[in-house]
């Protein structure tokens, strides 16, 4: 009886499922899918990675008065002027660089799976259409968004919402929601502003309370309706007002310990900069094969070991070269001069020239080991760019190298902002980690010389071998393809995406 029952509700479900799928799906983008009930952080990252540290630390300042007014209608206006007055329109890009990680990390799992049940789908957001458009449509497949603009004068936001007339709030609204094939997930947002686009629905699921939502499932990374590759942005912790009161206290110590551990963590010799490192509060693991001969140069060769390692950060040929405690040159592609000044490594520039980047390269090898890092880029999140292949015609002796690097409070990279702040930002964590493991030297089998591969083959295999050590997936995106998508250039890039086997 029971098995009986339980076969027809599945059939039920089955049939619920298929007849949602054919309709138009209107809802409330923080009431259906958030998890959290305010806003506030949101605007705490536009107001740092758009308008700086002041700015944000104003916003702090005033969330009181949002909380004491309420964050629905005139706090939420008074976050949009602080957050946005005075920001240039063209070059905003937080919507769509910095936001969509937090988006992720806030979705419910119930709610996405109650969304995602209908193929077409309508947004309806209390945030700016410029905060929340980019992630609906790319992350979500929404066909349209219903959200206020903000006004701008002369190229600048001015921290106004445009009025709300149907012609201001949707310019972008194509999608037909007629009476036979809607449904409507309501909250109090679409009904205030929004009943006259959306007057009617076929049906009607209600919404929950702000408790039931706090209780929803995080949303797995592999649950994630795209897989998020690139992010930008500084802040590497979710900015509530508890943790943004931590932050600005802990910030005046975060400049101190960061330039102590630059000017005597970096800048000195390895055996004296790293019992600093460790005492002031950095961590650096490391691991290596069991036969120490395959961490050597090869006697009778003339060049020197190669270490191919993947990108974490700028740091990442100064960690290996502490952790095999031995002199290395590097090859960089946009390292800042202040950072080849302080850097105690050999650095040399590569100018993207095939020709002339290998000569270059060639010589840094007869002069000894070298350090390369073949993706060109840095990516933060648990995936390897493509290896650029020009590594494995310069020698056999290569040894791969995988790179992790744990922060909490900054991350120490960026697309669109100032590259030479990266590594007192990697710094100013409270415990910034590294995690070096120096895998095997390739099998001679295995190269381009002595084992007759193609350099193609080679890099793609030492890809794969960096992925499968680390956890992370593998991709054949570029450096260009990172910076199309966060910062609107080529950097100085077809994608396709597939896991490490």
């Amino acid at each position: 009886m029971n098995s009986s029952c339980n076969k027809m509700k599945t059939v039920s479900l089955v049939h619920k499922v298929a007849e949602l799928a054919n309709r138009t799906l209107v809802f409330d983008f923080e009431g259906t899918l958030l998890r959290s009930t305010s806003l506030f952080p949101y605007f705490m990252l536009v107001a740092f990675e758009a308008g700086g540290l002041l700015r944000s630390f104003i916003l702090f300042l005033s969330y009181p008065l949002v909380w004491f007014v309420g964050e629905e209608h005139l706090g939420l206006k008074i976050m949009v002027f602080l957050s946005f007055f005075g920001i240039k329109k063209e070059t905003f890009r937080t919507g769509s660089a910095v936001l969509p990680k937090f988006f992720l990390e806030d979705v419910g799992w119930e709610g996405l799976e109650a969304v995602m049940c209908c193929e077409r789908k309508v947004a309806s957001s209390k945030l700016p259409r410029i905060m929340v458009e980019g992630f609906l449509k790319e992350y979500l497949g929404v066909e349209a968004v219903v959200a206020r603009d903000i006004k701008s004068f002369n190229g600048y936001f001015l921290g106004l919402f445009e009025k709300n007339n149907k012609a201001n709030k949707t310019p972008s609204y194509e999608v037909k929601t007629g009476n036979d094939n809607s449904i409507g997930i309501i909250g109090s947002h679409i009904e205030y502003i929004d009943r006259e686009l959306f007057p009617h629905f076929k049906k009607v699921c209600l919404m929950l309370s702000s408790d039931e939502r706090r209780n929803w499932r995080v949303l797995p990374r592999e649950r994630y309706p795209k897989p998020l590759i690139f992010h930008d942005g500084r802040l590497a912790f979710r900015p509530t007002p508890a943790s943004s009161l931590a932050f600005f206290m802990w910030l005046p110590l975060a400049l101190f310990l960061s330039i102590f551990r630059i000017t005597f963590g970096v800048s000195l010799p390895f055996n004296v900069s790293g019992p600093i490192l460790a005492l002031s509060g950095t961590r650096t693991t490391a691991s290596g094969p069991h036969d120490s001969l395959s961490l050597v140069q090869n006697g009778e060769k003339e060049k020197g070991m190669l270490y191919v390692c993947n990108h974490r950060t700028l740091l990442d040929p100064l960690y290996i070269a502490y952790v095999l405690d031995k002199p290395l040159s590097a090859v960089t592609y946009s390292l800042s001069r202040f950072n080849e000044l302080i850097a105690p490594i050999r650095t040399v520039r590569l100018t993207r020239d095939r020709e002339k980047d290998r000569e270059a390269m060639e010589k840094l090898l007869n002069l000894g080991s070298l350090v390369v890092c073949p993706e060109g880029t840095t990516c933060r999140e648990p995936y390897l760019l493509r290896f650029s292949p020009l590594f494995a015609e310069l020698t056999d002796d290569i040894v791969p190298v995988a790179v992790d690097v744990n922060v909490s409070m900054f991350y120490g990279t960026t697309a669109s902002g100032h590259k030479w702040l990266d590594p007192f930002f990697h710094y100013m964590n409270p415990n910034p980690t590294y995690i070096i493991k120096i895998l095997d030297r390739l099998p001679q089998s295995r190269t381009c010389h002595e084992g007759g591969n193609s350099r193609i083959e080679v890099a793609n295999f030492v890809q794969h071998e960096i992925g499968n050590v680390l956890g992370f997936a593998c991709t054949s995106l570029t450096r260009k393809d990172k910076y199309m998508v966060l910062a609107g250039n080529e950097g100085v890039y077809q994608k396709s995406y597939h896991n490490c086997q």
